[in-house]
């Protein structure tokens, strides 16, 4: 027995007649009759009472029908979910994002996609940061990420999102709050606080990097998780820090945020990336609401040097 066995009973049963059955089925009669008698000798039943002037449904049959029409519904939707899978409506993209820096672009792709395609799934992964991100977009356990350029993958695509500036955060009373501007190297003899070192931030490794051009190994005397946690403790006058303009919001009380002067690089580049070769539907469904939600900035209007960022592997268009 097969669906269409069940069409054809179907069709018979609400017809109650064979000529207009195999019509509704866009077949001939007689090969109608023959599934019909086919599938009652299958379920050793009779489905129909059968005269020169009328079909009507057997006890049996009226007791098939609702089953028969059901299977006839669940199959139905079975084909429409995998149409929607093949065609990116539905499925589940995971996506993994560091927490406070997307902080403002999450939530606007997330509400993109909600809008767009309703059934499909972000999953989200937080405390995904840039180098671990790299590491599972690459193995496959991530479908998309918020990375920092550059991205020193071939295998991955990426579209820039966001221009992060690099400032320094110190406590409100600290002696250099007063001033619009810090040069790095006056920070030689301050405490840091820093994420952990073993979380793959591109921001720490960036601010190592900053220090040692500046000809100092920075101080830290105080890791975090993350950005929220570091940028309190700085607000509590544990250690000043480098951190992202993106990422100012998240701590305003006892706690100020003052440009730095001659470093190279002075801002970070987000972007969204995936592996060039996954198959998903939904992926690119989702990388397409994003040049909605979350346009590519003017990288050359903030004075961004493109070539320091990988930008062959590097989605340029909005």
């Amino acid at each position: 027995m097969d669906l269409r066995d069940l069409e054809a009973f179907v069709a018979v049963a609400e017809e109650l007649h064979f000529g207009r059955a195999a019509a509704r089925l866009h077949m001939a009669q007689p090969p109608l009759s023959n599934r019909i008698r086919q599938l009652e000798r299958e379920l050793r039943l009779k489905l129909f009472e059968r005269s020169t002037r009328a079909v009507t449904l057997s006890d049996a049959g009226i007791r098939l029908l609702e089953p028969a029409r059901s299977a006839l519904r669940e199959a139905a939707a079975v084909r429409e979910v995998a149409e929607s899978i093949v065609c990116g409506e539905e499925g589940i993209v995971r996506t993994g994002f560091a927490g406070a820096s997307s902080q403002r672009m999450l939530p606007l792709l997330a509400t993109a996609v909600r809008r767009a395609h309703p059934h499909i799934e972000l999953r989200l992964q937080s405390q995904t940061y840039v180098y671990t991100a790299f590491d599972m977009l690459l193995d496959g356990s991530l479908d998309l990420a918020f990375v920092r350029l550059p991205v020193a993958h071939p295998e991955l695509s990426a579209r820039a999102v966001e221009v992060e500036e690099l400032l320094c955060a110190l406590p409100a009373d600290h002696r250099f709050a007063g001033r619009d501007s810090i040069r790095l190297g006056e920070l030689a003899q301050e405490d840091f606080v820093s994420l952990s070192g073993d979380q793959g931030s591109m921001l720490q490794a960036t601010m190592m990097s900053l220090c040692h051009s500046a000809g100092f190994r920075p101080r830290i005397v105080q890791r975090a998780p993350d950005s929220s946690t570091v940028l309190a403790l700085v607000a509590a006058g544990a250690g000043v820090t480098i951190t992202l303009s993106s990422v100012c919001p998240v701590q305003t009380v006892g706690i100020v945020y003052r440009s730095l002067e001659g470093i190279r690089p002075s801002h970070l580049v987000s972007a969204l990336a995936w592996r060039r070769d996954n198959p998903s539907p939904a992926l690119a469904r989702v990388v397409e609401a994003s040049r909605t939600a979350l346009p590519t900035p003017d990288l050359d209007a903030a004075g961004i040097d493109q070539s320091a960022l990988g930008m062959g592997a590097v989605h340029r268009g909005a």
